[in-house]
């Protein structure tokens, strides 16, 4: 690898938003930035959306400036091609471009011949799983994610399921998965003997509608037992649990939120689609202390081990019997959750994962 004049080695991030402004971007490379440059890289975080469209894209109306940013966003690409031409490596985000076919990755890698290192964290190939929005689905190009795969110098994909989708197309891919900052973010351990007991769920809107596959054990317990539900997440669920206190997800609170829950949980329906999940919900739980409750697809099987760190529930009667097992007994808790924390250091943590993430670029095999 060749390095610029003060022999750093130059990295260009393309990314779909910019810095903070995506949990994704935040967790699979964001959070190494401070190891990048220890390493003598210089990086460049080359977003697709500028900070306004981004703040204002998933908000009802103001369609015009919503157009008006995606059209800037291709129009910076082109200038962003140009910039990669110096560049030692491109790390690309699950896709330069939101719709169309992969043009951006087509120049950067057979054009101006850089190693392109592909990172994703969700099945991306699949057709958009709502079946709304069709032909949205189709401007997508879903197919392109196996031509970026086939161009790439290395995958980073966020699990197994990932890898394998690339590596029989014949890429070199290397499971990367979403990993915590155990050390100064999700440093602090819940105390399993606070009240009012919690059970709470964190994601965004596109997620929410899983909360159903656990909404029924919840209605039933709590027939006979007190608790609360906390939903962090962007926006409301539109249908009834009970005990809810909906908390707007917030980056500077975060971890004090998610501190409020118990239990965790994390259901999921058993498709391709969640079996590309890389479990983020299950290790922030666990990282904190907190054991979680998961649906047994996909990753989940192996950041939760049952009786371990938390419980697999498939059925109404299994999730019930797991949530009444936690929150009758505080210390039963207190010990899967500091099971759980330790499994996070040693397996999913940035600390445990940075030689592996390094891996991933040219020179650091």
């Amino acid at each position: 690898m060749s390095s610029t004049k003060d022999n750093k080695k130059k990295l260009i991030i393309l990314c779909p938003y910019p810095r903070a402004g995506a949990p994704s971007q935040r967790f699979r490379y964001e959070q190494y930035l401070s190891v990048l440059e220890e390493n003598e890289y210089r990086y460049h975080i080359l977003s697709f959306l500028d900070e306004e469209t981004n703040r204002i894209l998933y908000q009802p109306g103001r369609t015009f400036q919503k157009v008006r940013g995606i059209i800037l966003g291709y129009l910076r690409r082109l200038s962003h091609v140009w910039q990669s031409r110096n560049a030692d490596a491109v790390l690309i985000h699950r896709e330069a471009t939101p719709l169309g076919p992969p043009w951006v990755e087509y120049l950067v890698a057979k054009v101006l011949g850089k190693p392109i290192i592909y990172d994703y964290d969700d099945a991306i190939w699949l057709a958009d799983q709502s079946g709304v929005n069709r032909w949205v689905s189709w401007l997508k190009w879903r197919s392109k994610v196996g031509k970026i795969c086939r161009w790439s110098y290395r995958v980073s994909a966020g699990n197994a399921y990932l890898a394998e989708f690339a590596q029989q197309l014949g890429a070199t891919a290397v499971v990367n998965p979403t990993t915590i900052d155990t050390q100064h973010y999700h440093n602090q351990i819940k105390n399993q003997h606070s009240k009012p007991l919690t059970i709470g769920w964190t994601g965004s809107h596109s997620t929410l509608k899983y909360l159903a596959l656990v909404a029924p054990a919840l209605h039933q317990l709590s027939e006979s037992r007190n608790f609360r539900v906390v939903v962090i997440a962007n926006r409301p669920p539109d249908y009834d649990l009970p005990n809810l206190t909906f908390i707007k997800w917030n980056e500077r609170t975060e971890v004090e939120d998610l501190l409020q829950i118990n239990i965790g949980i994390m259901p999921l329906p058993d498709d391709p689609w969640s079996k590309g999940k890389c479990g983020f919900k299950a290790l922030q739980y666990l990282a904190l202390g907190i054991p979680a409750i998961v649906s047994p697809v996909g990753v989940n099987t192996e950041i939760v081990q049952p009786s371990v760190h938390g419980f697999h529930a498939q059925t109404e009667d299994e999730w019930y019997d797991s949530l009444q097992k936690l929150l009758t007994d505080a210390s039963l808790r207190e010990k899967l959750g500091q099971a759980g924390r330790q499994h996070v250091i040693n397996h999913y943590s940035i600390q445990s994962n940075t030689p592996n993430f390094l891996g991933l670029f040219p020179e650091n095999q």
